[in-house]
């Protein structure tokens, strides 16, 4: 939504800018990463100034570390949020996918190169043509996380943070 892509500007911006502190956690709220955009909002007239894509980019280039705390599902612009921070930890029942394709979209906010360059062209290219959902277990495997963990996925993001 509007107000959530502005928030992440926002707090990114003031992260960067402050220099206590030495990284950065993006989660979502009540178990669910981010299932990506609202497609209401595409045929709104009033679209907020800065699309995902910068923002994504915006994330990508904090030369703080960013880290992704992924629950639940992390669908489309969620997935590409995911894909722009530094470093992604998923708990073990998460999903991860760019369902948009299904609807006739594609992914508008560079998962396109981002996720081939994670985990490969031809994984890439069967996760960005099919929709398909894949499970924490095999984001791991094709390196599209670096973590899982069975506890608290913010508490993991954080210890992570605090390492790198």
């Amino acid at each position: 939504s509007l107000p959530v892509l502005q928030a992440l500007e926002d707090g990114l911006k003031k992260a960067d800018a402050d220099p206590s502190v030495k990284a950065v956690m993006i989660c979502g709220e009540n178990g669910k990463f981010s299932a990506g955009a609202d497609i209401r909002g595409f045929s709104s007239p009033k679209r907020f100034g800065g699309a995902l894509g910068p923002i994504v980019s915006l994330i990508e280039s904090s030369e703080k570390p960013v880290v992704a705390a992924i629950e639940g599902v992390a669908l489309g612009g969620g997935l590409e949020v995911a894909l722009g921070c530094h470093y992604r930890i998923a708990h073990v029942k998460a999903r991860m996918g760019l369902p948009e394709v299904t609807i006739g979209l594609l992914p508008g906010a560079e998962g396109t190169q981002r996720l081939p360059r994670l985990i490969g062209v031809p994984a890439a290219l069967d996760m960005i043509t099919t929709g398909k959902h894949i499970p924490a277990t095999e984001a791991l495997k094709l390196g599209l996380v670096d973590e899982i963990v069975e506890e608290n996925t913010i508490e993991a993001a954080i210890r992570l943070a605090n390492k790198v």
